[in-house]
């Protein structure tokens, strides 16, 4: 059977594509050698238990491992102690089929596991596993898998508790040698579901818990081997490097998202109008349309990504200001919304500052900001939807007409505002104009590293055709000859001889229009509004 690429549950060897996670396990096992107990919480749909499978095969030379899912215990089984032990010790004994567990602990645990023993308390349940501890073959290493099924349960908290205690006697007894939590919540931040309304605690029963900093998100190297292996079975003849860095742009080595992005590419895409073929999919042209197809369609992950936003009121306005007013946010631990967004994924910590996660996400956000209900009714985006089909050409856009026109509308529309408006809101307006122009056949997303205040960079993917275009503020002939610089530069990145810049002037006198500057062998197209 052929392999797929896998966006579902966990993947499998022999069945799916995979990262090659060797070195990971590698780097996993260090800290599980090393006596840790630690948790892996990472985002929704980024491997965690594809990578804890990987891991207790790649353990079992030198280690028993029990590897339970909470998703499997009903909410009945966090009643109270004694219901939870009776549950806890079938899955163990249903975890460890194979592994010859001492008589004495073996008879315990499947009296438990029969509702025939004592067991009421889980200090009684742990004496048993010492028990196993101390007269195992191997050392015991203890994973679970959706920790985040406990959240709401006081007896989840006893067990951690229990962890906790054997952890920091472990000189003294006979334990596990490393416990493994795994769930998108870090435990840590689980105490707040626990408290009543009225309690404030910031104590945890897992601070023993050792930092987890294994990267588990994919590099472009990844993705690469992974696309090395799909070569070899159908030769499409595709620069493997080149695709597995445009994917890798795109997503950041998201997994969910590389994986959604390679599967759309591999089942859907070929047998195209515009891709009849394998060979013809997997190209940079192929990778732009497999993330417009990507980014609007309706997932769980994007799901919990809006549901996020809408949930958390300041970090809507986190985003907001980010994205569409170029400013930066600096991290705060303490800020609840970012917080939670960083947990799921959507944005990360670059620095001191806050970004946005990946350029797929950013594109979704700015849809979801674009194309709202208001700004739906602007008369700037009705202008680019009934003028949109005046810009495209059979190999592109042409850019300066765009911007012509914009030029044009904007000052009609706008042009008895004062600077205030022009300065927050002459981006926002540019890209609501843009937005339909592009939909459904190109992504546009915005340079991150010159996204501010007075700068940004929009880079447009439009049938295999990339559009540089400076937006700035004018301050000046200086600071313009400055921007005229750093675009020439983008122009050197991304191989273009012919770049766009869109200047917002508040001098009374200036001149609006576009103009042509040719700066060595390249040609800058500038529109002034």
């Amino acid at each position: 059977m052929s392999k797929i690429f896998n966006t579902t549950a966990n993947c499998i060897p022999g069945k799916h594509y995979m990262v090659d996670l060797t070195e990971r396990l590698k780097q996993i096992k260090e800290m599980v050698d090393r006596g840790d107990y630690f948790t892996v919480n990472r985002a929704r749909q980024y491997g965690k238990t594809t990578t804890l499978l990987a891991l207790a095969e790649y353990l079992k030379e030198d280690y028993f491992v029990i590897r339970l899912d909470f998703q499997r215990l009903s909410d009945a089984s966090f009643a109270d102690e004694s219901s939870f032990i009776f549950a806890l010790t079938k899955r163990i004994l249903l975890a460890v089929k194979g592994i010859e567990i001492p008589k004495g602990p073996a008879e315990e645990l499947t009296c438990f596991a029969q509702k025939k023993g004592n067991a009421e308390t889980l200090d009684e349940l742990f004496i048993v596993l010492n028990e196993w501890c101390e007269q195992s073959e191997k050392p015991l290493v203890l994973i679970v898998d959706e920790v985040d099924q406990a959240s709401n349960y006081q007896v989840f908290l006893n067990f951690l508790a229990q962890l906790r205690a054997n952890y920091i006697e472990r000189d003294l007894i006979s334990t596990f040698q490393s416990v493994i939590l795994a769930g998108v919540y870090d435990i840590k931040n689980l105490k707040r579901k626990f408290v009543a309304p009225n309690e404030h605690s910031t104590n945890s029963p897992w601070n023993v818990a050792a930092d987890y900093k294994i990267d588990m998100s994919f590099s472009t190297a990844d993705i690469e081997g992974m696309l090395l292996e799909y070569e070899n079975d159908y030769a499409t003849g595709m620069d493997v490097h080149a695709v597995a860095q445009e994917i890798y742009d795109y997503t950041s080595g998201y997994p969910f998202l590389v994986s959604r992005v390679c599967k759309y590419l591999d089942e859907t895409l070929p047998g195209t109008e515009t891709f009849p073929n394998r060979s013809a999919a997997w190209t940079q042209e192929g990778v732009a349309k497999a993330v417009g197809a990507v980014i609007v369609e309706t997932n769980t992950l994007f799901e919990s990504l809006i549901d996020k936003v809408e949930l958390y009121p300041d970090l809507k306005e986190i985003l907001y200001d980010i994205l569409m007013h170029g400013a930066d946010v600096y991290y705060n631990p303490d800020s609840i919304a970012i917080s939670v967004a960083k947990m799921f994924g959507f944005v990360k910590k670059e620095g001191s500052k806050v970004i946005i996660g990946n350029r797929i996400f950013e594109i979704r956000l700015y849809n979801y900001f674009l194309l709202s209900e208001e700004s739906r009714t602007t008369d700037i985006y009705r202008l680019g939807v009934r003028e949109k089909y005046q810009f495209i050409r059979d190999d592109g856009l042409d850019m300066n007409l765009i911007l012509e026109r914009f030029v044009v509308s904007f000052d009609d529309l706008y042009g008895d505002q004062d600077q205030k408006f022009k300065e927050e809101d002459g981006r926002r307006y540019f890209l609501l104009y843009l937005r339909p122009i592009i939909n459904g056949e190109g992504n546009y997303y915005i340079e991150s590293r010159t996204r501010n205040m007075e700068r940004t960079d929009i880079i447009i993917d439009y049938k295999a055709k990339q559009y540089v275009i400076e937006l700035k503020l004018w301050h000046g002939d200086a600071y313009n000859t400055r921007g005229e610089q750093q675009l020439m530069d983008y122009l050197d990145y991304y191989h273009l001889d012919k770049g766009y810049m869109l200047s917002f002037d508040f001098n009374k006198k200036k001149k609006i229009g576009l103009k042509e500057i040719t700066l060595g062998n390249k040609l800058l197209i500038e529109a002034v509004v």
